[in-house]
């Protein structure tokens, strides 16, 4: 087991759940939060505050562990456009590169999206982009260098059944390129654990 994929696991059972629905998490296997007392931490009531702390821990590992300050400023950029606030701050996370790379089943975690990204593997409109951060908008066609679809990671990710690709997006499996079809709705977004922005918004809010 490589260091990130420990990691990875170890978020699982830290947060108690499998938060990327990966069916070797050993939280399909043991329930637990690591540590002695980890059924006794999953059984203690949580206050407010927890539960706002948790959900933001959750939406916050789910999209790469992304840093405090990375995800404060998504939010305060949220917070910032006129509407749901909790709706605007999912379609901000779903339009970062990264994540629309790790929708598109190009790669088999969100970690290895960022990763290719970073390694200029990734094209945007035909244009190579190496920000995992960026933000797509509707219509942009996102692609794999030609030299990049040869990547066993690549090959096996997208022939992978452990995933589907959400309808916000359109994905050409052969040519491996797609296009960011619309905002997602919260309700779209195929997350294996419930999210609950709402609780992220009272957190930033306090």
């Amino acid at each position: 087991m490589t260091k990130r994929t420990s990691a990875k696991y170890k978020i699982d059972r830290r947060l108690g759940c499998n938060l990327w629905g990966r069916p070797k998490s050993p939280y399909n296997k043991r329930n637990t939060k690591p540590g002695q007392h980890g059924a006794m931490a999953l059984r203690k009531k949580q206050s407010d505050y927890g539960n706002q702390l948790f959900a933001k821990q959750k939406l916050k590992f789910y999209y790469g562990d992304l840093t405090e300050k990375q995800f404060r400023k998504i939010y305060q950029k949220a917070s910032n456009i006129k509407g749901d606030t909790s709706q605007i701050l999912i379609e901000l996370l779903e339009r970062r590169l990264d994540a629309i790379v790790y929708r598109m089943k190009f790669v088999p975690t969100i970690f290895s999206a960022r990763q290719i990204i970073n390694h200029g593997h990734i094209k945007v409109n035909g244009k190579k982009v190496n920000i995992p951060s960026y933000s797509v908008k509707d219509g942009d066609e996102i692609s794999l260098k030609n030299e990049s679809k040869e990547m066993n990671l690549i090959i096996e990710s997208i022939v992978s059944q452990e995933r589907e690709i959400p309808e916000y997006l359109e994905v050409d499996v052969k040519e491996l390129k797609g296009r960011f079809l619309r905002a997602p709705l919260i309700h779209d977004v195929p997350y294996p654990v419930t999210m609950e922005p709402n609780l992220v918004i009272e957190f930033y809010s306090r």
